[in-house]
């Protein structure tokens, strides 16, 4: 049976994340349902990242089987036209039996947005805060880099055999009034990023000590009371893989 990858970009402003829930609508969800009602098919689909409630993507990746006689933009287009206008399909190509969105995946990027000038017509695409630090910002972001156990700036999860991930690029960049952050990774932990931005922002404002931030990274810890970033101002934007 052949095997889709699909590349996804979605507003999560109205979904409960990407994977599957009982209290609302998901994106795996919504995809399912579209390749149903197009198909009459029963397929699971597969993401790249488990974005939660409220995220968005313009480069979030999954794939499907599928046995259809539609060539793949022809699929695409026909997906879109079965999808809510909150998510749409970008590009559809046909893998080999091997490729798995999730676990060939061997980096992923996401941007974090901040505001600092109160502008409220991106409200749900941004976190809107008072003038923070970029030196400071970029400053604790560089610890970062690297092998590091995560434990302290993560959602617990007893099922992870492991917290340990490989930062490859950390860094804070401004755009007007706009404050961007972009982390690559080779793998994220559950609110992850919104831990860690969080955490840097309030550093950089002065309400939480680098050494305090430093003792957690260097020796980590459960259920940390440590701050986080709302979800609305993440986005995926990019997943590699071996052949990129």
């Amino acid at each position: 049976m052949p095997k889709y990858k699909l590349t996804i970009e979605y507003d999560g402003t109205d979904f409960v994340g990407w994977q599957i829930q009982d209290n609302g609508n998901s994106i795996q969800q919504s995809l399912e349902k579209a390749i149903h009602k197009l198909t009459n098919e029963q397929v699971t689909i597969f993401g790249a990242g488990r974005t939660d409630s409220g995220v968005h993507a313009i480069g979030q990746v999954a794939h499907f089987d599928l046995k259809t006689s539609l060539d793949t933009f022809q699929l695409k287009d026909a997906l879109n036209g079965n999808l809510p206008p909150d998510i749409r399909i970008m590009k559809c190509n046909e893998v080999s039996k091997d490729f798995h969105a999730r676990f060939s995946a061997i980096r992923r990027h996401y941007n974090y947005r901040i505001r600092t000038d109160g502008f409220i017509l991106d409200k749900n695409y941004t976190w809107n805060v008072d003038s923070i630090d970029k030196e400071i910002l970029n400053d604790v972001a560089t610890l970062l880099i690297g092998e590091n156990d995560f434990t302290s700036f993560s959602k617990n999860n007893e099922n992870l055999d492991h917290r340990r991930c490989i930062v490859y690029e950390s860094i804070w960049k401004t755009e007007n009034q706009l404050v961007n952050y972009n982390i690559i990774a080779n793998r994220f932990l559950h609110h992850m990023i919104r831990y860690l931005v969080g955490t840097m922002v309030e550093i950089s404002r002065g309400k939480f000590e680098m050494e305090n931030f430093i003792k957690l990274l260097k020796s980590p810890q459960e259920n940390v009371h440590i701050f986080k970033a709302p979800a609305k101002g993440l986005v995926l934007t990019h997943v590699d893989y071996e052949e990129n």
